[in-house]
């Protein structure tokens, strides 16, 4: 290691003493100066190097260099003349040249590590993803974004081979030839999509020493095209819908300058576009006054109102309403019906019913075809249930026209024009169904859609919802499903938050649901609840009268579906079905009035009792006698188990069906009915 003295502790010796404290070849054993308060000998004493006034303290301490400072031709003479020949003495002019070089050094070096901070900010500002790599496929460079969309940390990257990072890039190509490759689609591990470019990077002797893999994500750009396109999509069914509509649609902007009117309005009018496109709301009014420029000063929708309109002072009813986008006006659309074609709405009114029931309900109470006495009971209680707003418990065998009930009480309903949603509890997986009933958080569980997803609950909201099968909910289910008829709200699976909602609920089971309870698979508290308003729907053993009207209904819709024409049945298929005991109910019956047209000829328009397959099972009579018992208990409780036995007899004599038994009791159909709950024999 040299040993060095400084001679001068001025600017540059401090210069030079800071310079040579970095370096591990030079050691500084001395500074001298002749006033102690120059800041290189204060430096010095901190750093536990000798000081002193006078250089010819250390003459003789084996110095290998002196480094003059001073600035004084005398010192550096005297510092050649008086120290060893093998000591090396540097005058300060060189010292100075030396001490500029060095700062000139550090400015640069200050100035290149600047620029490349700030390239290294710009790189990692870029929304692109930058990866460079040598000739030997090692990663050189990795700016952030490209550790975004590869999920792996800069220091992770940097130093490894390319493959160990993102095998599906295949620069090989690249680093082989020196030829880009640009544009190309890829799928990275992190399940975002890219295009990416492969650029060969070149020093300047135009030699190739390594590769620059640019990626840009385009997940968002797909989505947004996709969205572009769904909105163009529309924008055309928008237009193509207003421009084939049999109304007439009239559409200004916010000052009151037509700007959409469709055929039909040139239709009524005898206005054409040109007449009206960018002219006042005015222009086609020849009596009255215009509703467009009413709802822009109000800002609210105008129904009913007849105005004459065009040349030929058309006679018309118009309603208008306000255009708000995010509660800003932008302009107001108009309705125009021509009075001389109001008398063909009653008719079109009737037609839209119609329609309007096969997209949400699709039956009504004319549809329920029944005369027996429990039919008829059954009807009337659901005529009662629909005029209130009370959760309705549909009880019934499988097939006996549960759903048709729930949709003919939402249509007599005052929900009718709102949402009728059907759900089959018993369809829908149990780890789905919950999700599927109240709605799901973002993120709520694995698959989760972005942005949440609405339940069928928040979907029937205002309306109705018809709950089939019941009796195959989950025991956690059926706790949600009590805090819905309790609070009228919902929480979303994932949240925490509830959402209030109004539902009418119908529900409905074939199970028997007070064995539920007694066997604990189906809550208390909840049967209550749904048990306010219960219906019995009879099976179709129990109404065998009704077999001819259901018959002739079921030929009406058969017909349509298979496009036959088939009119009658015959005495013969008649008494064949009566004599069947219709495990299945309605649904077996259409089965096999369907299989039964399926068999016959074509041409044939009346059913023979050939075609129906069945094997005519008919219950036989049972004379059934009350056994003589000794009951024990009080003489009430004596009467209401010799009463049970007798109801019991009964039924097995009429074969339940419940109209017959009451008439063999003499007792009215309301009674054995309470009886039957009485004594649980229902």
């Amino acid at each position: 290691m040299h040993r060095i003295m400084i001679v001068g502790a001025g600017k540059g010796g401090t210069a030079i003493l800071q310079l040579l404290a970095h370096s591990s070849d030079w050691q500084t054993v001395a500074v001298i100066d002749k006033n102690d308060n120059a800041k290189g000998i204060k430096e010095a004493k901190k750093s536990g190097i000798a000081t002193a006034n006078d250089w010819r303290d250390f003459k003789n301490a084996s110095i290998d260099m002196a480094i003059d400072v001073t600035g004084n031709p005398k010192v550096y003479d005297e510092l050649v003349e008086e120290l060893p020949h093998n000591t090396t003495v540097i005058p300060g002019s060189v010292i100075e040249i030396i001490i500029k070089l060095l700062q000139e050094k550090d400015y640069y070096i200050q100035k290149i590590q600047a620029f490349s901070r700030r390239q290294q900010i710009i790189f990692n500002s870029i929304d692109e993803g930058m990866m460079s790599v040598n000739q030997k496929g090692e990663i050189i460079f990795y700016n952030q974004s490209a550790m975004r969309l590869t999920n792996t940390p800069i220091e992770k990257a940097v130093g490894k081979h390319y493959k160990d990072v993102m095998n599906a890039l295949e620069l090989e190509q690249v680093i082989e030839t020196g030829q880009a490759e640009t544009n190309q689609e890829l799928i990275l591990p992190s399940g975002k999509k890219v295009v990416l470019s492969k650029i060969p990077m070149v020093d300047e002797k135009s030699e190739q020493i390594g590769v620059l893999a640019i990626f840009k994500d385009i997940s968002e750009v797909v989505a947004l095209a996709e969205e572009i396109t769904d909105l163009k999509e529309v924008k055309k069914m928008l237009e193509a819908i207003i421009q084939s509509s049999d109304d007439a649609i009239s559409v200004v902007d916010e000052k009151g300058r037509g700007i959409v009117v469709n055929p039909a309005y040139t239709r009524i009018t005898g206005l054409s576009p040109e007449e009206i496109i960018g002219k006042p709301a005015t222009t086609d009014i020849s009596e009255g006054e215009s509703m467009h420029l009413k709802v822009l000063e109000t800002k609210k929708p105008i129904r009913g109102v007849n105005l004459r309109l065009g040349p030929s002072k058309r006679e018309v009813i118009v309603n208008v309403a306000p255009i708000l986008v995010e509660d800003e006006l932008k302009g107001s659309v108009g309705v125009i019906h021509d009075v001389t074609e109001m008398r063909n709405l009653s008719k079109e009114l009737s037609q839209a019913k119609t329609i309007i029931r096969t997209l949400e309900s699709k039956y009504v109470f004319d549809d329920i075809i029944g005369d027996s006495e429990e039919m008829k009971l059954a009807i009337e209680q659901a005529k009662l249930a629909a005029k209130t707003p009370v959760t309705v418990f549909l009880r019934g065998e499988s097939g006996t026209g549960k759903e048709l009930f729930a949709h003919a009480i939402h249509s007599e309903s005052n929900r009718h024009y709102e949402k009728f949603i059907r759900v089959n509890c018993a369809a829908i997986a149990e780890n789905l169904l919950e999700s599927e009933l109240f709605g799901y958080e973002e993120g709520a569980f694995t698959g989760a859609k972005k942005g949440g997803k609405r339940g069928l609950f928040e979907e029937a909201n205002g309306g109705s919802i018809f709950l089939d099968e019941i009796g195959e909910l989950s025991l956690s289910t059926q706790a949600k499903l009590l805090r819905v008829l309790q609070e009228h709200e919902i929480v979303r699976v994932g949240a925490t938050k509830p959402i209030p909602i109004d539902v009418r609920i119908i529900a409905a089971t074939n199970v028997n649901m007070e064995k539920a309870l007694h066997d604990h698979t189906f809550r208390e508290d909840l049967y209550y609840r749904l048990n306010r308003m219960p219906i019995y729907i009879p099976p179709l053993r129990n109404r065998l009268e009704d077999i001819p009207q259901l018959v002739d209904r079921l030929l009406q819709k058969l017909n349509r579906e298979y496009g036959r024409n088939v009119t009658k049945v015959t005495r013969g298929v008649i008494q064949k079905l009566r004599n069947y005991q219709w495990p299945g109910n309605v649904r077996e019956l259409e089965n096999v009035i369907g299989r039964a047209m399926i068999f016959m000829p074509a041409a044939e328009t009346e059913l023979q009792e050939n075609y129906v397959q069945i094997s005519a099972q008919k219950t036989s009579t049972v004379e059934g006698k009350v056994e003589e018992e000794i009951y024990n208990g009080t003489l009430d409780e004596a009467m209401d188990q010799y009463e049970k036995r007798i109801i019991e007899t009964a039924l097995k004599d009429n074969r339940y069906n419940k109209t017959q038994t009451a008439k063999a009791l003499q007792i009215s159909i309301r009674s054995l009915y309470y009886k039957l709950e009485k004594y649980e024999l229902a």
